[in-house]
């Protein structure tokens, strides 16, 4: 079968005297028969290369789905007199939604049925759960599209009872008040922008606007506080932040200001007794800082330094309890769980096993206990939830992920720097089989991501071990553009400096070769959505490099999106890439576009993924991007596109459905690494 050959209708585009011509711009008109046929030749030809691989395909995605422990469940947490859970039935693609009341002995009520909302669909995702303050209401959102923009229904936990409203295009998020008859919600605008909150009578059924966020490089969400005294509206750009409260007693009181919005300043706020608790980077706290004041005392002038802002620590989450503050806090590039009083004394801090891993608080509704629940998860190690006493530093292990037929003996993990081409120091994070030979030899996959200050964590997958029982080495490259070395590492990644991130990924697979965990002939490069930029740039910089890349959801037009103020993210993302209106961004962006700079040359073979509904990187994108680099390279290697027409950004929603679309990925790298005929 030959592959689609997209037709050419040439578009001018033009800025600053700078002439483009986008031959294929037609492919973002969703509604256009043309363009549907297109990406469903495109699925086709992809099938049909696949055609000869499917054992080997249905091979992976039974030991993927073996893998899956069928009648999983949470570990509950306590609220409100409730012990809250969800739990898998074997044989089922969604969770139920369930608790108890008093304690775990006590007899279920299962609240949502996800299996039995998503029967009939070919998609289905739920934005949020949320329980009224007498525990008699449920309010849960629902996305049967891939779009993210969920409707929000009601359910009555007593009788059993799904009530007539519904409220469409939110967030997914909703906020109870405590008279348990009014509820917060965001709506989005044509952009897809959380830009209102509105408040909702379920008794009056009166809908009204409580904020409206007319800035377009903002966007507003509302949340209830840490001890759910307040109802928060945080209002946020890349740079600026701004928050109003409301007591959730008096839901119709008019919202007060926290703080005034200040260019560059960010901050977000957690109550606790009589105070307020403040994450915040001004004063020049790059870092960000912990600052406390009076709950009635908001502004900024009475703010005082709780825990100091440290050029080398960067604080990225907190959560207060009445005795202490327990701060993740990053540096050496990995996540620390510190305790702290008061006073701001450091007070202990939680050992951690392994060299690499990923770390992240839980759900800590009581703000009274003594424990703090966090996530713990590695290459090695799979997920487990633990909890630290704060006042006898005890640690335990509530509950390991089960894994069937997994030996974590059997692995190994290591933490090693890359020198980057300006002498930085890169962080990469590695994981392999105990039994693998690091002479040169293995395939080696590379991840990458590099963008918003994200941080690439080392966390534990059950599919990877069928790469990783294959022979192949995984490698994280925690390149700027994250913040896996504080908030310069983000800040040396953006803007005008977004180059590092590409070069950064490059030296990391250098420096792979050079030590020999990877064979230079079978290296390959994957990245998804931003890191799908990432995918691009350095297929343009250094083709040679690699052996194959599997580039997801990509954001690859970087000149045409960011002009694009009717799309979503764009005007919210000029504090993260630049306004190309602005000749200097302009000229920037397009230097690195990987749209833009497709040429005449060799490309190693490409597997590209989409999701029609894609809310975050248009489906165009990756369409446009493999159209064009069909027409233009001068090689024969594979170039698959294959976009998921019932999906978006996160590709297919049910836990056993998404699992085919990682063994397509997995069997197109086992094809290219030369292992597949082993196999077959």
């Amino acid at each position: 079968m030959t592959a689609p050959i997209a037709e050419k209708i040439p578009k001018i585009l033009e800025i600053h005297g700078d002439r483009r011509i986008d031959y294929y711009y037609w492919l973002n008109e969703r509604e256009n028969p043309k363009v549907i046929e297109y990406l469903k030749a495109e699925n086709a030809y992809t099938e049909a290369i696949f055609s000869e691989l499917k054992p080997l395909k249905d091979k992976i995605l039974q030991e993927l789905k073996s893998r899956i422990k069928e009648d999983d469940s949470s570990v509950p947490y306590e609220s409100n007199g409730y012990f809250y859970y969800y739990r898998y039935e074997a044989g089922k693609e969604y969770p139920l939604y369930c608790r108890k009341r008093g304690n775990l002995q006590a007899e279920e009520e299962i609240m949502l049925d996800q299996n039995k909302l998503a029967e009939g669909k070919k998609f289905h995702s739920i934005g949020g759960l949320a329980v009224s303050f007498d525990n008699q209401l449920l309010a849960y959102s629902e996305d049967t599209i891939g779009r993210r923009q969920y409707v929000i229904r009601f359910k009555n936990l007593k009788t059993g009872e799904v009530l007539p409203q519904s409220i469409p295009n939110t967030t997914g998020q909703a906020v109870w008040a405590a008279d348990n008859k009014t509820v917060f919600f965001n709506i989005k605008d044509d952009a897809l922008r959380s830009f209102k909150v509105m408040r909702f009578n379920l008794e009056t059924q009166a809908i009204d606007e409580v904020f409206h966020e007319k800035d377009e490089k903002f966007s507003c969400y509302v949340y209830p506080s840490a001890s759910k005294r307040f109802i928060l509206i945080g209002s946020s750009s890349t740079l600026t932040s701004e928050i109003r409260y409301v007591p959730a007693d008096q839901p119709y009181d008019a919202f007060k200001i926290f703080q005034l919005r200040e260019t560059g300043v960010r901050y977000a706020v957690a109550d606790v007794g009589d105070r307020w608790i403040i994450k915040t980077n001004t004063d020049q706290a790059e870092n960000f800082k912990l600052m406390t004041t009076l709950l009635n005392r908001t502004a900024r002038a009475n703010w005082k330094d709780l825990i100091s802002h440290r050029t080398d620590v960067l604080i990225e989450d907190f959560i207060p309890f009445k005795s202490h503050l327990v701060v993740e806090e990053k540096y050496g590039g990995q996540i620390h769980l510190s305790i702290y009083d008061y006073s701001g004394r450091k007070l202990n801090e939680v050992s951690m096993p392994e060299p690499t891993y990923a770390l992240n608080l839980g759900i800590n509704e009581n703000q009274q206990s003594e424990w703090v629940r966090f996530e713990y998860q590695s290459f090695v190690t799979p997920p487990s939830t633990r909890e630290y006493n704060l006042r006898t530093g005890e640690t335990r292990v509530l509950k390991t992920k089960e894994v069937p037929g997994y030996d974590f003996e059997q692995y190994e993990s290591r933490y090693i720097y890359a020198k980057a081409a300006d002498g930085e120091e890169v962080p990469i994070s590695i994981v392999y089989r105990k039994s693998t030979e690091l002479d040169g030899t293995a395939p080696c996959v590379l991840y990458g991501y590099g963008s918003y200050g994200y941080s690439l964590e080392a966390t534990f997958s059950t599919s990877r071990i069928s790469l990783l029982d294959r022979g192949f080495v995984y490698a994280i490259a925690h390149v700027r553009g994250g913040q896996e070395k504080g908030r310069r590492w983000y800040e040396e990644g953006k803007f005008l400096k977004k180059k590092n991130t590409f070069t950064d990924f490059i030296a990391c697979a250098e420096h792979l070769i050079a030590e020999k965990y990877a064979d230079p002939k079978r290296l390959f490069a994957w990245g998804g959505s931003a890191g799908g930029l990432l995918m691009g740039a350095v297929v343009n910089m250094r083709p040679e490099l690699w052996a194959g890349v599997v580039s997801e959801v990509p954001f690859v037009d970087v000149v045409t999106t960011m002009l694009d103020e009717s799309l979503p993210l764009t005007v919210g993302e000029f504090e993260e890439w630049g306004n190309p209106k602005d000749p200097e961004y302009y000229y920037y962006m397009k230097s690195y576009s990987p749209y833009d700079n497709i040429d005449k040359k060799v490309y190693p073979p490409m597997l590209v993924t989409t999701g029609l509904h894609d809310s975050q990187v248009q489906y165009w994108e990756p369409a446009k991007y493999v159209a064009k680099l069909r027409a233009t390279k001068t090689d024969n290697n594979p170039l698959l596109l294959y976009t998921n027409m019932d999906a978006g950004h996160g590709g297919a929603s049910g836990r056993y459905s998404f699992l085919e679309e990682v063994a397509m990925k997995y069997v197109f790298l086992l094809d290219m690494a030369q292992l597949a005929v082993k196999e077959l």
